[in-house]
């Protein structure tokens, strides 16, 4: 790493000003920050300093999603040769998946960075790093047969209208990767719903097999009335969004993610203690044909409870806000779930509400703590 160090120093003043390279001060500044931390710090006005940075958080966030990642590229391999009826093994399986899940992923990022340190250079500004969780988190919440192009302008769409023109990173109102999805579902909905969606079709360079006209990948939310819940529904072993069917792999990326204290315990918890008061009244009112605990573990749920509802820029920031927030996100996706057929995956919609509604939460939640200690302090 020293040698890496020495290299960046002795090439660091041709990307500065007046340098032969000024052009991608923008890029080189990124790409340094990534590596190592800055060693510049604040020297005027009100500053804290922490042991870590925001590259180092978002770093964090990426090795949390490697197990919902890596199953479901697994999990993409499995569907393919059950529904092709190929005997298959394990690294067969995995193999194909990769292949399947690989472009995605670099679609994502090249399309997210580039506009990302296409919009630095422009405005003169530092490489915001926030695209390093969405970059991967967009590929993760999609079906594995989207269409490429389809995928570049969803991301695309996230970077610059559901970021940039908000100011960036830190300032976004709703989360980007969900502004893809939604701008996916509304503006090409027969690919991000339907039997057909799910199942990678065809072999990838002599892997995987071919999926007979017809087949039927339906996912179980699409069809609950005749959805029999078992333990592949836990582990992941169903049709779905490519990182959001192994309740296994996601708990562990929470797991890591509240162990460093990246995310919210309460933001989390509060999200499960919603959802299940709103699948226990529903199932006693017998407006749902599906068990709570179901809801829990099927679609995009878990997913969106321990990676989407914790994004610490547009959750709320207040403690008691972060239980009030939480909660709703569980309780709206479950009303959309039941109340409305047509769209029984609700956490996208339910997350992207509350992100509207998150400052007016906190703003409630600061103007009480005022007036209670006004009234404590009699006033003066």
């Amino acid at each position: 790493m020293k040698a890496i160090r020495n290299y960046l120093n002795k090439i660091k003043p041709n990307f500065e000003e007046g340098g032969k390279l000024h052009a991608f001060r923008s890029l080189f500044d990124g790409f340094e920050t990534f590596l190592y931390v800055p060693n510049t710090t604040s020297t005027k006005g009100v500053h804290i300093h922490d042991a870590i940075d925001s590259k180092r958080i978002m770093s964090m966030v990426v090795i949390a999603l490697m197990p919902a990642m890596l199953f479901g590229m697994y999990n993409v391999g499995y569907q393919n040769a059950i529904a092709s009826g190929l005997d298959a093994s394990f690294m067969d399986m995995f193999i194909f998946g990769f292949l399947a899940v690989l472009p995605k992923i670099l679609v994502s990022y090249i399309v997210g960075l580039g506009i990302e340190f296409a919009w630095a250079q422009w405005k003169g500004e530092e490489i915001q790093e926030g695209f390093l969780v969405s970059g991967i988190l967009i590929p993760l919440i999609v079906p594995v047969n989207l269409p490429l192009w389809m995928l570049a302008i969803a991301v695309a769409f996230a970077v610059v209208i559901g970021k940039e023109i908000f100011g960036g990173t830190g300032m976004n109102i709703f989360n980007p990767a969900l502004m893809a999805r939604a701008f996916l579902f509304f503006a090409y909905p027969q690919k991000m719903t339907g039997d057909q969606a799910w199942i990678a079709n065809s072999p990838i360079f002599g892997f995987g097999g071919q999926v007979p006209d017809g087949f039927s990948g339906a996912t179980p939310l699409s069809h609950l009335d005749s959805y029999a819940f078992n333990m592949d529904a836990v582990t992941g072993l169903i049709p779905g969004s490519i990182g959001e069917t192994s309740v296994i792999a996601i708990a562990i990326g929470a797991v890591i993610l509240l162990y460093t204290g990246i995310a919210s315990w309460k933001t989390m918890f509060s999200v499960f203690a919603g959802g299940i008061l709103a699948g226990l009244l529903f199932e006693s009112l017998e407006m749902t044909p599906i068990h709570w605990y179901e809801h829990i573990v099927l679609g995009g749920f878990c997913f969106g409870a321990v990676f989407m509802a914790t994004d610490p820029v547009t959750s709320c920031r207040t403690e008691c806000g972060k239980w009030i927030y939480g909660f709703l996100i569980g309780v709206v996706a479950i009303v959309v779930r039941v109340m409305n057929p047509g769209f029984p995956e609700g956490m996208m919609l339910a997350i992207l509400l509350m992100n509207m509604f998150a400052p007016t939460i906190d703003y409630f939640v600061v103007d009480r703590n005022i007036t209670k200690r006004l009234k404590r302090g009699g006033n003066k």
